[in-house]
């Protein structure tokens, strides 16, 4: 080779070689929200709730770092998430409830988390795999009743990231008493004295639909209790669950 080619040469390599150094940043692939019970987000893809800007047009697109309690992901583009002013709508449930996902894409899946406030009420395994349609997971809410807010979070396996779903939710179909005090009369008959109110008689089964006064006694999972607070019984409202309405034996 000449000289001139060995020149020539040389040139095109220090030409090239930048090129094929470039890395192509990988973007992920997985995108996914709950679809019903409607989230928020679903909800304002479907229209049902009006001013919630992008978010209308990827749902599927609240993704964020792993760790977060927020129904926007950190995204600022989708702060209308946690705007708890807006008009969420919340679907009626019972004492458990069945969330169904959509998803866009797929990822390898570590868990799937669902909280209430503070509590986590579910941790379900994605088994290092990519989900499947349906995914869907029944989760138990005893203990909670009235409004609550669910957090929906998908944890993907092989990067940082997570995506998030708030999903408003009736728990029982009412909101339960606010006090948590009885009210004041006097001492409640004791286990061996008859109540004076046309309630049922003691060791009578729990039922929801069943209107219930100040010292009546039931039996719920084989327990004792004695009612502290009139009220009419639903389903969510379940003797272990309401202290604030009923008091064990």
């Amino acid at each position: 080779m000449t000289v001139k080619r060995k020149l020539m040469a040389a040139a095109a390599g220090a030409v090239l070689a930048p090129i094929a150094i470039v890395a192509i940043p990988q973007v992920a692939s997985a995108h996914g929200y709950v679809l019903s019970p409607p989230s928020r987000q679903a909800n304002c893809a479907q229209g049902k709730v009006s001013g919630c800007g992008s978010i209308v047009y990827e749902p599927q697109s609240v993704e964020g770092p792993k760790g977060l309690r927020s129904c926007n992901g950190g995204l600022p583009q989708f702060a209308q998430l946690n705007d708890e002013s807006k008009s969420w709508p919340a679907a009626s449930v019972g004492s458990s409830v069945t969330f169904n996902w959509k998803f866009t894409a797929y990822h390898r899946t570590t868990n799937y988390e669902y909280y209430i406030g503070g509590t986590k009420i579910a941790d379900i395994s994605g088994n290092n795999s990519a989900p499947k349609d349906p995914t869907s997971h029944t989760v138990n809410l005893s203990g909670f009743s009235g409004r609550q807010k669910v957090l929906a979070i998908w944890n993907i396996a092989d990067t940082p990231m997570a995506f998030y779903s708030c999903i408003d939710l009736q728990i029982g179909g009412g909101n339960p008493p606010t006090t948590s005090n009885p009210p004041t009369t006097s001492n409640p008959p004791t286990s061996t004295t008859t109540p004076t109110t046309s309630t049922p008689p003691a060791g009578g089964t729990w039922a929801a639909g069943t209107a219930y006064a100040v010292g009546d006694t039931v039996t719920y999972g084989g327990a004792g209790y004695r009612c502290q607070l009139a009220h009419t019984a639903i389903q969510g409202w379940e003797p272990p669950n309401t202290p604030a309405l009923w008091t064990r034996q």
